[in-house]
């Protein structure tokens, strides 16, 4: 949404997200409105799926409107971000804009100095998540591959199913009805023939 009242300066703000279209914004609006945020001024996202910020209009139109000594109100930290990355560089975002944050849940208010403190260790906590995750993929993948194992995802059908999955294609089967049969997907169906005819060649 976007405000349709007259600009002016230090404004309160307010930002709303759900995970998915059948979650209600509700409950964060109603804590928003309880600590004086107009609701007018309140920008909201329902998302599904992966977000980048062109799936994520509410935030980028708030991010757009507010300036310097605007207050951007959140009823948690993790409203801003749907991983640890995302929140961390809404985070730095705010702050390289001179934005101030205030977290209802967490009591961050980054307009004095221990909330900004906070804020600051919220994100280096993130950061170190994000690159404590990348360490442990890593070192899974190099224990996979020092015993020989399969590196990736693993695949949906095995040889022999994948044999099967030939077979029934050969002898007239239809992609959807070889899918249900083996419990699959029909894109893995495809897939699964497509390798077959390209090892042919």
């Amino acid at each position: 949404m976007t405000p349709t009242t007259a600009r002016t300066t230090g404004v309160q703000l307010g930002y709303a997200r759900v995970s998915t279209g059948h979650q209600s914004l509700d409950q964060q609006l109603d804590a928003l409105t309880a600590v004086s945020i107009d609701p007018k001024r309140v920008y909201t996202d329902k998302l599904s799926g992966t977000s980048t910020r062109e799936q994520r209009p509410g935030l980028a139109a708030l991010l757009d409107y507010a300036r310097p000594g605007d207050a951007i109100v959140v009823v948690g930290i993790d409203r801003l971000g749907r991983n640890a990355a995302e929140v961390m560089m809404t985070i730095r975002e705010l702050a390289k804009q001179n934005i101030v944050l205030r977290s209802l849940r967490e009591g961050i208010d980054t307009s004095n100095a221990t909330g900004r403190m906070v804020a600051g260790v919220l994100a280096s906590l993130a950061e170190l998540e994000l690159e404590l995750g990348r360490e442990r993929r890593t070192a899974a993948r190099e224990a996979r591959r020092a015993r020989g194992q399969h590196i990736g995802r693993p695949k949906a059908l095995d040889a022999k199913k994948a044999g099967l999955a030939q077979r029934m294609h050969a002898s007239g089967e239809s992609a959807t009805t070889i899918a249900t049969t083996l419990g699959v997907s029909r894109a893995t169906v495809y897939r699964v023939l497509a390798e077959e005819i390209a090892k042919e060649h």
